[in-house]
């Protein structure tokens, strides 16, 4: 089996393809829901052998933005960036930046130290590290009878 590398331009029929990105792409379709402002930031997360840690990419955001609990194993973290217009005589052309609330939960595992979960938010990144209770790390080995 060969790999055929992916080539858009090839795929494409050019006018007929150039009418549909054209619509759909424009704000024909609009609504006053559509216009709602929400985004999703991106979260990495990995494990150690001590901690769980989560990145969020919140470009923007200040710590007062950011609101961080966990409750019954349910680490949630949500916020809010708000567009400010600026009376300044600038005219945007165009605004790609995502503004307004989010939020994203995430269950965590049973052997966590909720006592100890620390965060940071720096250079637009929001470093949460939730420690593991080494006392919940344990295995046990269970004997067949």
């Amino acid at each position: 089996m060969s790999l055929i590398k992916y080539n858009p331009a090839k795929s494409r029929t050019q006018g007929v393809s150039r009418f549909f990105d054209d619509i759909f792409n424009d704000n024909f379709f609009n609504t006053d829901l559509s216009l709602e402002r929400f985004f999703i930031p991106q979260v990495d997360i990995s494990e150690t052998e001590k901690d769980f840690e989560l990145q969020f990419a919140l470009p923007g955001f200040k710590k007062s933005d950011v609101n961080i609990d966990l409750n019954n194993g349910v680490l949630t973290v949500s916020g809010e960036r708000k567009f400010e217009e600026k009376k300044d005589e600038k005219n945007f052309h165009s605004v790609e930046t995502r503004y307004g609330s989010f939020s994203r939960a995430f269950q965590l595992p049973d052997n966590i130290d909720d006592e100890k979960v620390d965060a940071k938010l720096e250079d637009g990144i929001l470093n949460i590290v939730v420690p593991k209770d080494v006392k919940k790390i344990q295995k046990k080995n269970i004997a067949i009878k």
